[in-house]
């Protein structure tokens, strides 16, 4: 799993590292202290699994950054990790492209559960019939799927936004080894999933 944190604190950058490698101590993490520098990274080290992302950066202003990088990496997941307070900028950056947004005061533990959830990636694809293999978030995206929910009916009812629905679901498939809605749900049927 590679992994861009983009922060222009070294302390902060060093802090989200230690978080990450607790989740994952083989994760690549790279460590950029301003926008600019993410493309020549990823002609580097390859297009990152997701970007944890800081808004205030020497280089961007407000939201800028992640419009930046949604346009640039229409598919990469984006984890904002702000110092300033969600009621000012959660929903500017969520509209600009945003996953998730966190307030760096939110702590280490709130912290390494959102960054878990993107880098939950782990299962063995040999094993994905047995129930317990999958998490319980799966699980749930099984079931609504099943019940033929869409991704905007999914993102409202599990609060997130679409695109991470649409990350869930990618990783779900992957596990799976499916590569639709439809074979998901089939192979949840025929093998007990749901």
């Amino acid at each position: 799993m590679r992994i861009f944190v983009v922060d222009d604190h070294p302390l902060m950058r060093e802090a989200v590292v230690m978080l990450i490698r607790r989740v994952n101590s083989s994760a690549s993490v790279t460590e950029l202290d301003r926008l600019a520098a993410v493309a020549p990274a990823v002609t580097q080290h390859g297009i990152p699994d997701f970007i944890c992302l800081d808004l205030k950066l020497p280089d961007t202003h407000g939201v800028s950054g992640v419009r930046e990088l949604r346009q640039q990496y229409p598919e990469v997941p984006i984890v904002v990790l702000s110092a300033a307070p969600a009621q000012d900028y959660r929903e500017l950056a969520m509209e600009a492209g945003a996953d998730t947004y966190i307030e760096k005061s939110a702590g280490a533990t709130e912290i390494t559960k959102v960054l878990k959830t993107f880098m939950d990636d782990s299962a063995d694809p040999e094993s994905v019939t047995e129930p317990e293999k999958l998490s319980k978030r799966q699980k749930q995206l099984l079931g609504m799927l099943d019940r033929g929910m869409s991704n905007r009916d999914i993102a409202a009812e599990l609060q997130i936004s679409e695109h991470t629905v649409k990350v869930h679901l990618w990783r779900l498939f992957r596990r799976l080894n499916v590569k639709s809605r439809s074979q998901a749900s089939h192979l949840a049927r025929t093998h007990g999933l749901l």
